[in-house]
């Protein structure tokens, strides 16, 4: 994320902003970042992710979003873009514009290499305070490795790392199981 030279004093003053450009940033007390394109490899992630967990969502009482859901984070401020959420139940937005969710229960990052630090270390650090949120997937687009963070129930993270192909991660929030060689479709090898 490169910091875009503007800042804009308050939450409704970027979203005026925000919902007029041509390219999404994130804000952050009263600074916008504009969010950088995303690779080839990234890009086939994001749609395999969105094509398998749409597939399994289908028929339960959850939606999901890929790229352009904007998550706002009211406990911190942060208006962000995961590259996948999934909303279950009644999704809450912060205003009839509907493009900026408030309850998401699963997060999904696809990591590049100048925002892998920003999106284990800051960035999860804002996501905590979701109090919907279940459940935060970190994914590698250049080799095969998946850090899959689970909320317990007395609130602390449970972390569990893949890194084989044949492995599949089950997301206990939604009832849904991931193949790590449909995640990497088109993508890894190995």
């Amino acid at each position: 994320m490169s910091a875009v030279p503007k800042t804009l004093p308050s939450a409704k003053d970027y979203l005026d902003f925000e919902r007029k450009a041509e390219f999404r940033h994130e804000f952050y007390k009263g600074e916008i970042f504009q969010m950088s394109g995303a690779s080839r490899e990234h890009n086939t992630i994001v749609f395999n992710l969105a094509r398998e967990i749409g597939n399994q969502l289908r028929g339960k009482n959850c939606e999901g979003y890929a790229n352009d859901m904007r998550v706002h984070i009211p406990a911190t401020g942060l208006f962000t873009y995961p590259d996948v959420v999934v909303a279950c139940g009644e999704p809450k937005f912060l205003d009839d514009e509907f493009d900026t969710l408030l309850n998401p229960i699963v997060l999904i990052g696809v990591l590049s290499p100048t925002t892998a630090n920003y999106d284990r270390g800051k960035k999860f650090w804002h996501y905590q305070s979701i109090e919907s949120l279940r459940e935060y997937l970190l994914i590698a687009q250049d080799e095969t490795r998946v850090e899959h963070l689970i909320k317990q129930a007395d609130g602390r993270w449970q972390v569990a790392e893949y890194i084989s192909i044949e492995k599949e991660i089950e997301l206990p929030s939604i009832e849904i199981v991931l193949k790590l060689s449909e995640v990497y479709e088109r993508i890894l090898k190995n």
